[in-house]
């Protein structure tokens, strides 16, 4: 009888195995495969080698607390001639002495998570059991079969591979940039992501269950919806704030990147990190979807509609003055910011695959609980309401109508309805470059076009025959707002309500023109430029331009670190009683950061950043410091304190040290906070040349 089998080793072939499967850039300490595409582990056997014929091996594959063949999360794979794709499956491909070389698959729907491995061998009657060591699975954009495929090789590395990106803000005639680290690839992500499965309410109750549904990415990415916001009690990973009072925990405005939050949330038991917003929220989902394989990408909306009763109108109510009422519930937000994830939806109806919204800010309950999506952006445009996950909500989001409601002193009300306000210039950064890419035309047709009439009439008959069509505003008189150019922080500058007569007959006006400061969740704060003028009059067929100075020393101690002003006209006729409503948002541009960098950036070799801020404000900066990261480029945040007052005209200065591990294109993005200028950003792109050979 032949001597037993004895595995004396087992090598994993990581380095080689994640190149292949495009995980290298997360180290090769551990092999972090894609399904559905082959991966080799090595063994090595003493005494004797592996003797076909003689030796029978087989492969036990598990994953999750309770692995079970049925569920999906158990593979009992015996060695076949060669591969099978379709199933698990495994093969020899090399036979050298005591060396053997085995070929291992996944279907391309099994599940993603971290796995055990082990072998059975078998001499004649006798059998052992070795354990070969972990491997976590992804899901694989680069595998036609799996749902999350990518045909394109630009997008696999847009979506999946790149690392940073660029987040939109400002106003929708205001666009700012906003660059952010993703760092899906960086130490201890994947662990952290693979975490948030786990303590996931849907784990903790059912966790067979769970792990036996981790195949499907939509519902992997309504999960990730869920646990990327606290607000279920769920030890969700961000605690959203709205108010302004983050001195218990970090300000939103303060984050650069995704890494050091979800870093937190483990090293701290899974304790949700204070604060997010939007952008926060979107921007950590973005790196968990791309962290487990699933393409992202995060969205901006502009004039962003919550619509609280779902009747997909908008009202606001003003009084006389432009201040908004307490009554008024439902919102437009400046702008609100969401992720797109690409998957095929095979548990829809025909017609629904590609973009999906996935929106984990918490604003509404969906199945009862916190999440958002994922809802595919096709059946947004085409106004397919009750298709899942939630494109009534989002529908709201980017094609409500306004109305607004002014109430005047003697109690009766002006209403005027608007149908093009909501959902402009919908943005995210175009592929393989910094580039804004506006993709409005994905999620609606064009204002006044058949097909934009045809989606109104059939969400108007989903929706109860609720919504009225709308009535074109026709005024006599007309009104709008011009801005200035330059609209920096620090600075005084004009802006100016235009108005005009297009009738034969003078007009007596009173017009309102008021400046606040305002939140881009359409919070008012206080005004910061008043002029009011009882007896305005309009000559026939005329233009009037009215003036307002908006001054630094009103703005500046009020201002949130939005950086955003509220612009409201309203416009009183008497010979008509028309009242005409004028709105426009204004963001304060912050000061540039300049990052230079010195030496030549190669991997694995010390490079120098020299980072500078002038100070453009009136008064002194305290309190100076400058935070910086860059995946591939630092090991985490760095913190750079000035010991030293910035005077008005002065720069700010530091310089850091940074450490290329990777080559290639990196970001490096630097935040500044001090006690009167804050969350200012700053970004420099670096190519890191590989290290010499």
């Amino acid at each position: 009888m032949a001597e037993d089998l004895v595995l004396e080793s087992c090598d994993l072939d990581c380095a080689s195995n994640n190149r292949d499967h495009h995980t290298a850039d997360v180290g090769c300490t551990q092999l972090i495969v894609r399904r559905g595409q082959p991966f080799n582990v090595t063994l090595h056997f003493s005494p004797r080698g592996y003797e076909e014929g003689v030796d029978q091996l087989a492969l036990n594959i598990q994953t999750g607390p309770c692995p079970a063949e049925e569920s999906g999360t158990r593979a009992h794979i015996k060695l076949s001639d060669s591969l099978q794709e379709g199933a698990w499956n495994a093969s020899i491909s090399s036979n050298e002495g005591d060396k053997l070389i085995l070929s291992i698959i996944s279907p391309p729907d099994a599940r993603i998570g971290l796995y055990n491995i082990s072998l059975e061998a078998s001499t004649g009657y006798q059998g052992t059991s070795f354990h070969l060591g972990t491997f976590t699975l992804l899901f694989n954009p680069w595998c036609p079969e799996d749902t999350v495929y990518l045909e394109r090789e630009d997008q696999r590395t847009e979506y999946i591979m790149t690392q940073y990106g660029m987040i939109f803000q400002g106003t929708k005639t205001s666009i700012t940039s906003v660059p952010w680290n993703f760092g899906q690839f960086e130490d201890g992500i994947l662990e952290a992501c693979l975490q948030i499965l786990d303590t996931s309410p849907k784990f903790v109750k059912d966790s067979n269950r769970d792990c036996s549904r981790r195949n499907d990415p939509v519902y992997i990415s309504r999960v990730v919806s869920a646990m990327v916001n606290c607000n279920d009690e769920d030890r969700g990973v961000l605690y959203g704030r709205w108010d302004n009072l983050y001195d218990d925990g970090i300000s939103p405005m303060f984050w650069i990147g995704s890494v050091d939050i979800l870093r937190r949330w483990r090293k701290f038991g899974c304790q949700p990190v204070k604060y997010g917003q939007c952008w926060v929220f979107a921007a950590v989902a973005c790196s968990v979807l791309r962290c487990l394989g699933i393409p992202a990408r995060v969205i901006t909306n502009y004039h962003s509609a919550h619509d609280t009763n779902s009747n997909l109108l908008i009202e606001q109510y003003l009084d006389q003055e432009g201040n908004k009422q307490k009554k008024q519930k439902d919102m437009i937000w400046n702008f609100h910011c969401w992720v797109e994830s690409w998957m095929a939806r095979p548990d829809l109806e025909g017609g629904y695959d590609g973009w999906q919204v996935v929106d984990p800010t918490p604003q509404e309950k969906s199945d009862g609980v916190y999440c958002c999506g994922p809802a595919p952006v096709i059946a947004i445009k085409e106004g397919d309401l009750n298709v899942k996950y939630d494109v009534r909500f989002i529908f709201a989001e980017v094609n409500a109508d306004v109305i607004y409601f002014v109430e005047q002193k003697d109690g009766s009300v002006k209403q005027t309805r608007y149908t093009d306000t909501v959902g402009q210039s919908i943005s995210t950064k175009a592929v393989g470059r910094d580039n804004r890419e506006d993709i409005t035309h994905n999620y609606k047709y064009p204002e006044g076009s058949e097909d934009e009439r045809r989606v109104f009439e059939k969400a108007n008959k989903l929706h109860g025959s609720q919504r009225e069509d709308a009535v074109p505003n026709n005024f006599d008189v007309t009104i709008k707002i011009k801005v200035s150019e330059g609209m920096d922080k620090g600075k005084d500058f004009d802006v100016r309500a235009l108005i005009n007569n297009h009738t034969d007959v003078d007009k007596d006006c009173r017009l309102t023109f008021c400046a606040r400061v305002a939140s881009y969740t359409g919070k008012i704060g206080p005004e910061c430029g008043m002029k009011d003028l009882m007896n305005l009059k309009l000559e026939a067929q005329s233009e009037k331009e009215v003036p307002l100075q908006v001054l630094y020393e009103k703005y500046g101690p009020v201002l949130t670190d939005d950086n955003l002003i509220k612009l409201v006209a309203l416009l009183y006729d008497s010979s008509s009683t028309d009242i005409l409503l004028a709105m426009r948002d204004i963001h304060i541009k912050n000061p540039d950061i300049k990052v230079r960098v010195l030496g030549e950036p190669m991997q694995k070799r010390k490079l120098v950043a020299d980072i500078t801020l002038k100070n453009p404000l009136s008064e002194p900066l305290n309190d100076c410091c400058f935070t910086v990261e860059g995946a591939g480029l630092t090991e985490g945040l760095i913190e750079k304190k000035l010991d030293y007052t910035v005077e008005p005209g002065q720069e700010a200065k530091v310089r850091v040290d940074l450490y290329p591990q990777q080559s290639g294109l990196r970001k490096l993005v630097v935040d500044f906070e001090s006690d009167h200028l804050k969350a200012v950003k700053g970004h420099r792109n670096v190519i890191i040349a590989p290290q010499p050979k």
